[in-house]
Parts: C-alpha cells; structure tokens; sequence
C-alpha cells in the first residue's frame, strides 16, 4: 500500500509499505493492502510502519527505526483516511 504522512510543515514520507498500525481514538488498529477505506481521528502515540522505508537524511530525527522492517513515528495528534490502496496521515 502506499502511506503517505503529512504534517503541517512538510510531506515527510511517501511511498509504499506493508501495514501500519496507528493510535485511534478509541483504540489502535492496523491496516494492511486492500484495507476497507476509513476515516478515524488519531491521539497521542506510536505509527508503527512495517516495511521498509527510504527516508531523506534531514528527516531522519521525526523517526525511529525499531528494527530493519518496523519504523516508529511519534504524534501527539492526527487524523488517517485509508482509500484505494492508499493512507493519508495528517500528522501533528
């Protein structure tokens, strides 16, 4: 699937992975390839994103890489919206 994250300043990652896991409001869930589409609010927490991931060198300190495949990502807030193969992260 591709993942794109946007955060008020920058679009700071897009391109294609294998899930995502995000903090919802009401709790978190993953999604995968082909995931029905969705629109949730996120709170405070961990994206985990598995896949691997090319990041451009001055974006390197917004991530934090857990092992070879898993990527974290920190926000305090955001929303998410999944559709045709295709997340949408608005980040804050």
């Amino acid at each position: 699937m591709h993942l794109e994250i946007v955060s008020p300043e920058a679009t700071l990652f897009s391109g294609e992975v294998e899930s995502v896991i995000v903090p919802g409001t009401t709790g978190s869930f993953q999604m995968l390839d082909n995931h029905a589409p969705i629109v949730s609010t996120l709170k405070e927490g961990n994206v985990i994103i598995s896949g691997k991931m090319d990041l451009d060198d001055s974006l390197q300190n917004k991530f934090k890489k857990q092992d070879v495949n898993t990527t974290l990502f920190q926000i305090s807030s955001g929303t998410v919206e999944m559709r045709n193969n295709k997340l949408i992260l608005l980040a804050d």
